[in-house]
């Protein structure tokens, strides 16, 4: 089956995350994308623990479904290489700090007199423009500089890394989404166009209720444990064996959650009464349910709220939920088989088409393993349209 990005081509400049995860979701839905590497190390991603077989598991996670081709973009021979298949790709994307793309040759400026139809797209720590622009960024950074950190961890105590890399992984998506707009346009003008995104816009961009709260009351957001700053009780809690969340965010929920766990006297209190009151009280809240999720386990609270229709699921460890039946209908576990390693198992595409639907086609490359390949598939095409 034809998937929906099968006639793009997409040179993937980049390193670490981002850049890799922006150009991965490309690749899921069919674009040739090419990894451009250094001959000596290549990504320095493959270089990061754990090892299966010597190779890198999150590399080979987010480096599926391409191709990996080795020049060293400071040799004369291979920039002019590379040029030759920027003129024939659809896409760049890169995540050099600002400026290094322009002082070795790929910078937009160049790229766009090479080939006006492409779609160059920029992703960095603080963006292009701005007195940060010259700055190198990490998630860490921009989780730091964006307030998420601020906003993490308990109450009472410091601001909390967040485990996950989400401004890596949403500047990412965010590139995606203006790679494929930028696209868009390109069917009405026949222009490319320079897509610039940066993981603090991405940071900033997540902090949508502390942004309304601060535009509404100049407050700082406090930091609320696991809480939520517009539902109560909206959060996990201890079961007799476990933990699990549960979503009251509608009042008929709340009235429901106490019915069930058996105190609907906590309804009439006045601390409890509206939204706003249970939100305000929160904490209170929370000492009062807690006595009663602890009497029975995950499973059978679970279920009775399942039953009444309120919100609510076990709190799954990954292990558990790459096991979960959801997972397994989804199709969020896919199986690849890897040069090196063999079978081996990564996450599968979380978008959907009912048509053109994405899919994980081939295992991430070896480190220049399709230099000849590409370079024989590409430029031959070039010469063909050429001749044409």
């Amino acid at each position: 089956m034809t998937m929906s990005l099968s006639h793009i081509r997409v040179l993937d400049l980049t390193t670490h995350l981002s850049g890799p995860w922006c150009a991965m979701i490309l690749a899921d839905h069919g674009a040739d994308v090419v990894k451009v590497e250094r001959p000596d190390t290549g990504d320095d991603m493959r270089g990061t623990p754990p090892f299966v077989e010597g190779e890198s598991a999150p590399f080979m996670l987010w480096n599926r479904n391409k191709r990996s081709v080795a020049l060293n973009l400071k040799d004369a021979g291979d920039l002019a290489l590379f040029k030759r298949l920027a003129a024939t790709a659809d896409v760049l994307i890169e995540n050099f700090k600002p400026g290094t793309a322009a002082r070795i040759g790929v910078g937009y400026d160049a790229m766009r007199a090479l080939n006006p139809r492409l779609v160059y797209c920029s992703i960095s720590g603080f963006g292009q423009t701005g007195p940060y622009a010259p700055r190198g960024g990490f998630d860490l950074i921009a989780c730091g500089m964006t307030g998420l950190m601020s906003i993490n961890g308990p109450p009472d105590g410091p601001p909390y890394r967040i485990p996950v890399p989400v401004t890596d992984l949403c500047g990412g998506m965010n590139a995606a989404i203006g790679v494929l707009t930028a696209l868009a346009a390109r069917e009405r003008t026949g222009r490319g166009q320079h897509v610039d995104t940066s993981l603090f816009e991405a940071g900033i961009a997540l902090g949508v209720y502390e942004a309304a709260g601060v535009f509404t009351n100049g407050e700082v957001p406090e930091r609320l444990g696991q809480s939520h700053r517009g539902s109560a009780p909206y959060q996990a809690f201890a079961t007799a064996d476990g933990y699990m969340t549960i979503g009251a965010a509608m009042e008929a929920f709340w009235v429901t959650v106490c019915r069930i766990l058996g105190c609907e006297e906590l309804t009439e209190d006045p601390r409890f009464r509206t939204k706003p009151d249970r939100v305000r009280n929160v904490r209170a809240l929370e000492a009062a349910l807690d006595p009663w999720f602890r009497r029975q386990t995950t499973a059978y609270w679970c279920e009775r709220f399942e039953e009444a229709g309120v919100p609510a699921g076990p709190v799954l460890n990954h292990v558990e939920m790459l096991r979960d039946p959801q997972t397994v209908a989804r199709e969020m576990v896919a199986e690849v088989e890897h040069p090196k390693v063999g079978p081996m198992r990564t996450l599968g595409v979380p978008v959907k088409l009912s048509e053109t639907p994405g899919a994980v086609r081939r295992p991430a490359p070896l480190l220049g393993e399709h230099t000849r390949e590409v370079t024989r598939e590409w430029l031959a095409d070039r010469q063909a349209e050429a001749a044409d």
